[in-house]
């Protein structure tokens, strides 16, 4: 358009004016563009040479008072209802109990949750996303470990999604579903550690020691996994591991699943299960998903380890144990139950409630803690039965799902 108007001129100049001489210009056309439609057409424009308003300084209080706990807290010790919250208000409170100075509010799945505030809580998704237990898991993962700690506040889920979504490193590393194109079958454990799954996972980068495999073994019924870095793989180190950390540690198991890889068809290994009773079996080249358990277990370390290192890849030795702890400390889908509850019969104290005493913390008393434990040892098969119907339950559902 504008090259058609110099048509029209026997001459014509551009000048180009430096901004700092064009201010006024610009304010102009500020002006213009940001006046709403239906106004003056003519703009006033004031310039104020003083403040319009007296300015004192002021120092402001910085304080946690003013929390969703605050209100809970003044009705139980004064009986007053906030503005506004007439309605419901009593039934909503009657969940909430103070002890010791503190807000808990009494749970579903736990008898007390220690109720904290929104500066807590951050700190609290912090460790278990990925603290030293940090296992980066999901929203609701997360959410019911943070339940199973002890802990509660209203947006616990929201805030554990929006967390997760902002977590560069499960953003990187997330998971990738393959599809295979044939029906999905389980495999069900008639007793705890009575079967078990081996796969080795690497090679990865030479770390301490020279260690570039690891020997993987999952439990079918609790989900517990033991590791071994080594730096190469041998049916001798093979035998070893099974002796040491299977059977010393779990008892004999029934039987224990492996691909054909020549470390696990060694005479000497086959012998050494046929003196103990175990029951080797192998997967078939043609059906490799046989030992799948291994294989989710093999895909969880990879994870959890990607997310971890990140560009150091030479340091998974050393954080290979919190992966795993990480992972014992967390309840199953399958079972409803951490790894580490289904072996031991109790919940694991996790650095979290360290930094932020929870209950059993803070009201720790000997000789009422030997008596818990043994009550959870008494329900502790009743605990492992639920937790193999939930498990049978859930792999019955996921196959009609698949197969459909």
């Amino acid at each position: 358009m504008v090259v058609s108007l110099t048509e029209h001129f026997d001459t014509f100049q551009i000048q180009h004016v430096p901004r700092s001489d064009n201010t006024r210009a610009d304010i102009l056309s500020k002006l213009a563009s940001t006046k709403k439609k239906g106004r003056y057409k003519s703009l006033l424009q004031h310039t104020l040479t003083t403040p319009s308003i007296e300015q004192q300084n002021q120092c402001l209080n910085i304080t946690t008072t003013n929390t969703w706990i605050e209100p809970f807290i003044r009705y139980l010790e004064t009986g007053v209802i906030p503005p506004n919250e007439e309605k419901g208000w009593v039934q909503k409170a009657a969940r909430y109990t103070i002890i010791g100075g503190e807000l808990f509010r009494r749970g579903f799945s736990k008898p007390l949750l220690k109720c904290i505030t929104k500066e807590k809580a951050d700190y609290v998704i912090q460790e278990i996303h990925q603290g030293i237990c940090g296992y980066h898991s999901g929203p609701k993962t997360m959410t019911a470990r943070i339940l199973r700690a002890g802990y509660y506040w209203p947006t616990m889920e929201e805030d554990c999604t929006t967390y997760v979504q902002k977590c560069v490193q499960c953003q990187k590393h997330g998971p990738v579903t393959h599809m295979h194109q044939e029906e999905l079958h389980h495999v069900s454990s008639p007793w705890p550690f009575s079967k078990w799954g081996m796969d080795i996972i690497g090679p990865f980068a030479a770390g301490k020691g020279q260690v570039k495999f690891l020997l993987v073994a999952v439990n079918y019924f609790s989900k517990w996994i033991e590791v071994e870095p080594l730096a190469t793989i041998t049916a001798n180190q093979v035998h070893r591991f099974v002796w040491k950390n299977i059977v010393c540690r779990y008892g004999i198991p029934h039987t224990i699943i492996t691909d054909n890889g020549r470390q696990f068809m060694d005479k000497g290994l086959a012998d050494f299960y046929r003196n103990l009773n175990i029951t080797h079996i192998t997967s078939s080249v043609e059906h490799p998903q046989t030992n799948g358990q291994a294989e989710a277990a093999k895909k969880i370390i990879l994870g959890q380890l990607k997310k971890r290192l990140d560009g150091a890849k030479g340091k998974w030795p050393e954080e290979l144990l919190e992966v795993l702890w990480a992972y014992r400390c967390t309840p199953q889908s399958s079972t409803h139950e951490a790894p580490y509850t289904l072996v031991y019969g109790t919940d694991v104290v996790i650095p979290v409630e360290i930094g932020e005493p929870s209950i059993r913390q803070q009201h720790h008393d000997t000789q009422i803690n030997a008596d818990c434990m043994a009550t959870h040892l008494d329900l502790l098969y009743e605990t492992r039965e639920k937790a193999r119907i939930r498990d049978l339950a859930t792999k019955l559902r996921a196959a009609r799902r698949y197969n459909s």
